[in-house]
Order: C-alpha cells, then sequence, then structure tokens
C-alpha cells in the first residue's frame, strides 16, 4: 500500500489535516458574557460601566410574561439612546414556541438593528429553529436595506438540542457561539440535581477500603459530556464554545473553578449573572503571561528548527512538533486580541 505523503503549503507549515477547511470563530472577545433582565433599566444602566466582553439583554428567562412587551421597548430604547462604545451587544430573545418570540425578533432586528450585534436564540432543538430565525432576519435586513449582518448565538439546553447539536451548528453562516445552558438541560434529562453549573456530591466514585477500612469518595464533574460534545461540534464548525451560567455568584471559588475547568477543555468564555464574576471570567478565559511567553517561545523555537530543515525540535525537554505551532499561535492570537481590546 503506498502512502500519499503531505505536501507542504507556502512558508513552510503543513495543510490541515483534512481537505475540509474549517473556518476560525469570529474574532470577537467572548470571555465574559453579562446576562442583563431586559425589564431593569436600572441594570441595563448599570452594565455600560461594567467589564464584561459582551452584554446579553435578555426578554427570556429574568422576564415575567406580564413585563414581556415592556421590557422588549425598555431594551430597544436603551439600545439605540444609550452610548455603548465598541461593547459587543447580544439581545436574548423568547423560544420559538412562545408568543413573544416573533415581535421580539422583528422588533429588535429592525429598530435596534444598526447597533445589535448577536441575537440570542434559546431552547434550540433543531436545524430548523436556526432556519426559521435566519430566513427572517434575512427578509428584515434585505427590506431595510442593512449591510452589516446580525450574528446568532445558540442556546444548547435540551436533550433533543444536544442529540442534534452538530447538526444546529452547520445550519447557518450567521451562527458565531454554541452555549450550554446547564439548568434547563439538567430538567430535560431527568438529572438529580438542583445546581445550575455547580458539582454534585452524588456523581462521584469511592475508592476501595485501605488498610484500614477507610474509603474515599471523590465527586466527578457531572458535566463533563454535554461540555465535551459541545465544544466539539462548535470547533468542527469555527463556531464559539461558551459555557452558561453559575447560579451561585456567591462561589467567587466555585465559578472560577467551573471557568478554568470550561477554559481547559477549549471554551471561549462563561455567562456571567453578576458584576462580582465579571473579573473571574475574564481572568481565567485570558491566557496568562507565562503561557504567552512560552507560546512565543515555541513559535520562535520551531522557526529555527524549519530554517535548519528539522520537522520537530524539543524545548525544556519536550518534543513540539506542527501540532505544537497550531496551538501556540492561536495562544498569542488570544492574548494579542484581549491586549487591543484593553
Amino acid at each position: 500500500m503506498r502512502l500519499l505523503r503531505r505536501s507542504r503549503t507556502a512558508g513552510g507549515r503543513l495543510p490541515p489535516l483534512s481537505f475540509t477547511a474549517v473556518p476560525a470563530p469570529r474574532a470577537r472577545l467572548n470571555r465574559s458574557q453579562l446576562a442583563v433582565p431586559g425589564s431593569s433599566r436600572k441594570f441595563i444602566d448599570k452594565a455600560r460601566t461594567l467589564g464584561a466582553d459582551i452584554i446579553m439583554f435578555d426578554l427570556e428567562d429574568a422576564v415575567a410574561p406580564e413585563e414581556k412587551e415592556q421590557a422588549r421597548a425598555t431594551v430597544i430604547e436603551a439600545i439605540n439612546s444609550l452610548d455603548w462604545g465598541a461593547r459587543t451587544l447580544s439581545v436574548r430573545i423568547n423560544g420559538l414556541d412562545t408568543p413573544w418570540m416573533y415581535r421580539d425578533l422583528i422588533e429588535v432586528a429592525e429598530h435596534a438593528g444598526d447597533r445589535v450585534d448577536l441575537i440570542m436564540v434559546p431552547k434550540v432543538g433543531t436545524p430548523g429553529d436556526v432556519y426559521t430565525v435566519d430566513v427572517l432576519l434575512t427578509q428584515i435586513e434585505t427590506a431595510k436595506q442593512r449591510s452589516r449582518r446580525i450574528g446568532i448565538e445558540l442556546l444548547i439546553e435540551s436533550a433533543l438540542g444536544m442529540q442534534n447539536v452538530e447538526a444546529i451548528a452547520a445550519a447557518s453562516p450567521r451562527i458565531e457561539s454554541l452555549h450550554l445552558g446547564s439548568g434547563d438541560y439538567a430538567a430535560s434529562i431527568g438529572a438529580r440535581t438542583l445546581s445550575i453549573g455547580g458539582p454534585h456530591p452524588g456523581y462521584s466514585v469511592l475508592t476501595d477500603a485501605d488498610g484500614g477500612g477507610h474509603r474515599q469518595s471523590h465527586w466527578n464533574d457531572m458535566w463533563h459530556y454535554a461540555h465535551s460534545r459541545l465544544v466539539v461540534a462548535a470547533r468542527a464548525n469555527g463556531l464559539r464554545p461558551v459555557d452558561g451560567p453559575f447560579a451561585n455568584f456567591r462561589d467567587e471559588q466555585g465559578f472560577a473553578a467551573a471557568a478554568m475547568r470550561v477554559a481547559v477543555l477549549g471554551f471561549e468564555g462563561k455567562w456571567v449573572i453578576h458584576p462580582s464574576q465579571i473579573e473571574a471570567g475574564n481572568r481565567v478565559f485570558t491566557p496568562s503571561a507565562e503561557e504567552v511567553g512560552k507560546a512565543r517561545r515555541i513559535l520562535a523555537a520551531m522557526a529555527d528548527a524549519r530554517a535548519k530543515g528539522m520537522g520537530a525540535v524539543t524545548l525544556d525537554g519536550r518534543m513540539i512538533d506542527v501540532a505544537s505551532i497550531r496551538q501556540a499561535e492561536t495562544l498569542v492570537r488570544k492574548a494579542a486580541a484581549i491586549a487591543a481590546a484593553a
């Protein structure tokens, strides 16, 4: 059997591992996504003074049914009347199974469309849900002769949505990010927890007894499967994976630990539901100076190796190769984007 050699591209880099090119995620900082109740002008005004990367005005779960229409008007007025600078703005509309969704989408896109960057679609279960939103946005933008396209964020929070997450992630070129809503997701799969984003002592393993008959219990991460599947679907389609809320906002250590777990898995950021969570979110999802320094050393070492005709080299006692370059380049780009936005 004859093996095919992978030819090098211009500049000496190896081409992707597949002939299917995966687009890079839209260049948008998404370390912290602040959820703001659309019915509270007080909280909306305060959000402008905070350091979250994305402000998400919530018309769904944070707003009581009798306040839905007024909240929609409040959000549109605030978006148009206040100075948001270069801040990314998103609006979470109500679900497609509600009587408020179509007016949310139409009125926000028509009357605040020049400033709105993203529409968050909750409870996405099938690719058809995405198509519905995409068609309406396309019609609105065409009718209003807008050249700036509104992006879509998708909230996966049901067994159906997770079952279809790969197809959902590929459903529209408008999609920028996938988000996990662990509260509704837990309810959908019948998980025995009342926590939103936190661990559970029941999801643990018990060690064998030691010589003294003592056993230890080790908690596991009950969200690991959902996080892993969502991050793969997102990255395979050039989207940003973002984790949902950690409800116990008084538990700063717990929030930071939850953020670090998903950051290690490849997530871009996490929702924040209280101003106290913003600093930790931005910090956890910002590469440290040590990490950036090591990444730059890897790139320098590989550049030197290429100049000498070598495909791999060791650095600090570890082998680095082409895969190391991709990881280092991604980290350096992220650090540069964060520095530019500071």
